[in-house]
Order: C-alpha cells, then structure tokens, then sequence
C-alpha cells in the first residue's frame, strides 16, 4: 500500500537539561497531532527521542511535521524525513512495517542530518523524498517548499510562534490579541511582516497534496 511516513527527532536532545520533561512534552505534542492529523499508524515514540508515524497522504504527513515542530519550539526543535511508497504490515501486536516507504523516510533524515553540518543550510529541518518509479507528488517540488518552510518557521520569534499556532487551529486576530495581552494591531503587524498568513495559506494548499 502507497503511504505517507514519517520519522522524526529532537534536535541536540541530549543537551536538554530535563529529559524527563522533555519525553513528557514530545509525549503530548504526539498525542495532540495524533488527534488532529489523523495517521493510520498513530506517532509513537520507537526509542530515546526518535518517533514516527504514517498517513494516507503525504498532505496530512506535511501538516503533521509543521505541527510536531511548532509543538516543541522555541524550546527544543525537531527533524523530520518524510517518505512516499509501498508499506506492509509485518506483524500487528505490536505493528511492525516495513518497505521503500519507510526506507525513503530514513534516507530523507538522514540527509536532514548531513544538511545541518554546513552552513549554508542549518535551517533545514524536514526533507521529503519519495520511493523512485511510483505514483506520486513530484519529490523536488515538495521538497523545495520544504526549504522555504524551514526557513520561515526558523526565523520566528517565540511570540510569532503562539500567534502562527493560534492561526492554524482557526484563531482569530482578536482572539489571538485576548489570550496574548497584545493589542490587535500588533498581532496584525506579525502577521505581515513574518509572512504568517502565507504560512497558514502554504500549509492549507499543502494538504491537498495527496
């Protein structure tokens, strides 16, 4: 079966001065997306600070790694492979699988992982890739979206954090202005000059992509 998966991790999570707190929050921001993203195979932690899921479409795999980073920013960040292809189901207590779906989402946090060492792009923090000759996205579009997705996210402020959180689960400006103590023009002056409302429309657009 053609799935969308998706192996992620904390970033530098072994400097985190609480790493009980840290499991205890990557635990509930698992959960959270669980609920709103809908997976056919639930985020779960696999070992340490690694975790992964999979879903019927690389569109909710996208929403699901914005969400899982703007879950655990600006505090601890997190990397994301995501991959398209053939997964089976090797055994279902536990569930174990296996294919070129999960073997495309190693290799694309892998070369997350190598992307960080050079200067030029320490941004990055999701890469897609898609297992060669099936139907699907086009690879490099959606990657080359991924890049200025990173990239904006990156440059967030912990204040255009909340206010991006707020608007993608429907907040108003308003709203967003009531529960942050800030006035409604300041909201409105992050929401342009960060690009948030572009961000909120990117990722709309992106879970169409099936």
């Amino acid at each position: 079966m053609l799935t969308a998966t998706l192996i992620g991790d904390v970033v530098s999570s072994r400097r985190a001065d609480d790493r009980a707190r840290l499991h205890d929050r990557l635990m509930a921001v698992l959960e959270a997306v669980n609920e709103t993203c809908s997976p056919t195979t639930p985020l779960r932690i696999t070992v340490g600070d690694e975790f992964q899921g999979a879903f019927a479409t690389v569109g909710q795999a996208l929403q699901a790694s914005l969400r899982l980073r703007l879950g655990l920013l600006p505090e601890h960040d997190v990397r994301h492979g995501l991959g398209w292809g053939e997964v089976e189901v090797l055994q279902e207590e536990p569930r174990v699988e296996d294919g070129a779906g999960w073997w495309a989402a190693r290799d694309a946090i892998h070369e997350v992982q190598r992307a960080q060492e050079h200067p030029g792009s320490r941004s990055r923090r999701t890469v897609f890739r898609a297992e060669p000759g099936v139907q699907g996205p086009d690879a490099d579009l959606v990657d080359a979206v991924l890049v200025l997705r990173d990239e904006a996210v990156g440059a967030l402020s912990e204040r255009s954090l909340s206010v991006l959180r707020g608007l993608l689960v429907g907040q108003t400006q308003r709203e967003l202005a009531d529960v942050l103590g800030i006035s409604p023009s300041a909201v409105s002056q992050r929401v342009r000059s960060d690009g948030l409302a572009a961000l909120v429309d990117a990722d709309r657009k992106l879970g169409r992509v099936s």
